[in-house]
Parts: C-alpha cells; sequence; structure tokens
C-alpha cells in the first residue's frame, strides 16, 4: 500500500520554489509532544510574522461553522443549525441564500458542518455540503451534492450516509475537494470509540474518500469509502500544496489533541482501549487495532480543542519560507503555527501563537489568492500581516 495521499502533478515551477526553498536548511528530527509554546525554531527557519491580526469579514452570523470559496473569491458559508448555504460577495457585501439544507439536526455538535465546490465550479456546477439530517425515520451523517443553476440551488442527490447514534457529538463534518479530485471527508467516532476501528461496515471514525458522482475509487484500500481508521473526531485537514500530502488535526479526550499525517490504510490506533494517565503518553490514546499503529506526528498533552488546519503558501503573513502549517483552536481561539521539516515529513522547532480570534475558532481556509480566513460561531475573518 501507498504510504501517502495520492499526490498531485507539481509544476516546474513548484518543484523549483520548493527545492530553492530547502537550500540551506536543518534536517531535523520529530519532536513527539509539544510541552511549551515557546521552543526555538529549527536552524535555517525564516518564520512568519510575530503579529498578525485577525481582521472581521463578516460578522453576527449564524454558526458558520463550515466554508469555501469559489474561483471568483466569494465565500459561500453554511449556517449550522438553519442548514442554510450563503454566498457572501465580499466586493459588493451581498450576502444571498443559495439553498437550504432541509430536515437538518442541530443538536450538540451536529448540524450543516461542511461544504465544498466542484474543482472546476461554476462549468461543473455542483455544491457539495455535510450534514447531520433525518431521513426514513432516523439520523444520519449525509454528503449531499446539490446542482447549481446560477446563485440558486436547484435540487440534490445524497451520495454518501453514516449512521448518527444517542450521543450528538463527535460528527467531524470537515469535507474537502482533494488534488486527486476526489471528495475527502471526515465521519467521527460518534463518541463510541469501537466504531473507529471496525471495518465491517461502519463509515464511522474514519477517514473517507469518494469520486465526485458519490462511488468509491477503486485506489482505495478496503474497497469501501475508508481510506484510514482509528480515528476520534476532526475539525481539519488540508493537504500540503508542496507534496500533495494529508495532514489532519484531532481532538483527543481529556489529553492528546493531535497533528496526523494521513496514510492509505492506516491505523490511527484510537478505539475502546484508550485512557489517560498522568502525565499522558502517546500511547494512552493510540493503543487499539492492529499494527503498525500510526502515531501522531505533534500531541498536545492538554488539549486545545484543535480544529481547521491551513499551509501559508503565499499566504501574506510576513513569510520567507512558505510551507507553515498553521492551525486554530475552539478552546482559546489562537492560531497556532509549526514549521515543517526539509522533507515536509515531520513538524519540528516548537508552536509559536501568531493571533487570537474574537472566540473560538471552528474552520480555517485558504482563498484563491493564498490569504488565510477563519469562521467563528458568529463570523468570518481574514488574517493580514501588521
Amino acid at each position: 500500500m501507498s504510504a501517502t495521499a495520492p499526490r498531485p502533478h507539481v509544476s516546474r515551477r513548484a518543484a523549483g520554489r520548493a527545492r530553492r526553498a530547502a537550500v540551506g536548511l536543518v534536517v531535523l528530527g520529530v519532536l513527539a509532544a509539544a510541552t511549551g509554546e515557546a521552543a526555538a525554531s529549527p536552524p535555517g527557519s525564516q518564520r512568519l510574522a510575530r503579529r498578525v491580526r485577525v481582521v472581521p469579514v463578516a460578522t453576527d452570523l449564524a454558526s458558520p461553522s463550515g466554508f469555501t470559496f469559489d474561483p471568483a473569491g466569494r465565500i459561500w458559508y453554511l449556517e449550522r443549525l438553519t442548514g442554510r448555504v450563503r454566498i457572501l460577495d465580499r466586493a459588493t457585501g451581498r450576502d444571498r441564500v443559495f439553498f437550504r439544507v432541509t430536515k437538518v439536526n442541530g443538536a450538540g455538535e451536529r448540524g450543516a458542518l461542511g461544504i465544498a465546490l466542484h474543482p472546476d465550479f461554476p462549468s461543473e456546477p455542483f455544491v457539495y455540503v455535510y450534514a447531520t439530517r433525518r431521513q426514513d425515520g432516523r439520523l444520519w451523517n449525509q454528503v449531499l451534492r446539490i446542482r447549481a443553476a446560477g446563485d440558486r440551488g436547484v435540487g440534490f442527490r445524497v451520495l454518501l450516509r453514516s449512521p448518527v447514534g444517542a450521543a450528538s457529538n463527535h460528527n467531524g463534518g470537515r469535507i474537502l475537494v482533494g488534488p486527486d479530485r476526489r471528495l475527502w471527508i471526515f465521519d467521527g467516532d460518534n463518541a463510541n470509540p469501537a466504531t473507529a476501528q471496525d471495518l465491517s461496515n461502519e463509515l464511522r471514525g474514519k477517514m473517507l474518500r469518494i469520486d465526485l458522482d458519490g462511488s468509491v475509487p477503486a485506489s482505495n484500500p478496503f474497497g469501501t469509502p475508508v481510506w484510514s481508521y482509528g480515528h476520534r473526531n476532526a475539525f481539519g485537514f488540508a493537504f500540503d500544496p508542496w507534496t500533495g500530502r494529508l495532514w489532519q488535526t484531532e481532538n483527543g479526550p481529556t489529553c492528546n489533541d493531535e497533528i496526523n499525517r494521513i496514510v492509505r490504510g492506516g491505523n490511527f490506533a484510537w478505539g475502546p482501549s484508550w485512557r489517560c494517565s498522568s502525565p499522558p503518553t502517546i500511547q494512552d490514546t493510540n493503543r487499539d487495532g492492529p499494527r503498525p499503529r500510526r502515531l501522531p506526528k505533534w500531541r498536545f498533552p492538554s488539549p486545545i480543542g484543535i480544529t481547521g488546519v491551513v499551509f501559508c503558501d503565499r499566504c501574506g503573513l510576513g513569510a520567507r519560507r512558505h510551507g507553515d502549517l498553521l492551525f486554530g483552536a475552539v478552546n482559546d481561539g489562537r492560531v497556532r503555527a509549526l514549521d515543517l521539516d526539509d522533507g515536509r515529513r515531520r513538524l519540528v522547532g516548537g508552536v509559536r501563537v501568531l493571533a487570537t480570534a474574537p472566540s473560538g475558532i471552528h474552520s480555517m481556509e485558504v482563498a484563491p489568492n493564498g490569504r488565510i480566513f477563519l469562521s467563528t460561531a458568529r463570523g468570518i475573518y481574514r488574517l493580514v500581516s501588521p
């Protein structure tokens, strides 16, 4: 089995940038745990600006947990509780309803959670939404494909569904079209750790990958939508624009928020045997299922409520060496950053706090021009260098 997610075509120009960035840098080993936020950076690294401002784009919104951009830079966002899909035109300030997903259940962490556009949008007029809905007398986490007619949705098809149990948390919900032009989805364990290790007919606790029409790619490791398993709950994942590798943030219980590099068929070892010792070790929450058990590339022994994750590639935040990994947290609203090593397989140095949002961060996204945006329970913001 392949060790990484499918790699996109990399242009000569992009490859040249990567080679130039690597010159003179020192390869360092991975740190197993993040024990502080002031450790020294690796020799030769060039950091992002120390101070980054969080600037409002739109406020007084209704739980815009999931959002994305179209090629024109307009923001498509979801209202988590109502199921409305909205389009915000930043140039004009106009904010209109595109479509309403019906029968949405917004209890706890449920609701309209993730949104993505077809990679050829608008010529391929499809909008993808992940939402918790009631259908056939029970609750499901579903992936819907909505057809657009201009700026109006005219109907939808359910591409994928996963049952929702009694617990109203750990629903995941992040969706993204990858560089392989497949739809990637995270479905949480629904507060039932055993689901994460169940490969029989269970999508919960898994990273999923399907074709844009809902079919299962032949290259998936188990002949199902499952790409990797042994996961708890994730609100963020992103593809490294230089390598195509997939990185994911994952919430821990009372210990061990994680940053993982996802591999095809990998077991990330969350399951019913988890525990949190004092002090916690990596193996506390990564101890279930067959070996090899994939351990996190970084962890926070005390959870921060880790959420959205993005890469700074020409992101306009003062970085001279691009490619830093940025991620948000719902507990304290902080935007943090980590460096990748030369091979872009490891996280090195120390965690840096770049900025603090007005409240807990739900999602982070990259606009077509490379700039970084985030959402909270009440608004959408962008990161700018002073």
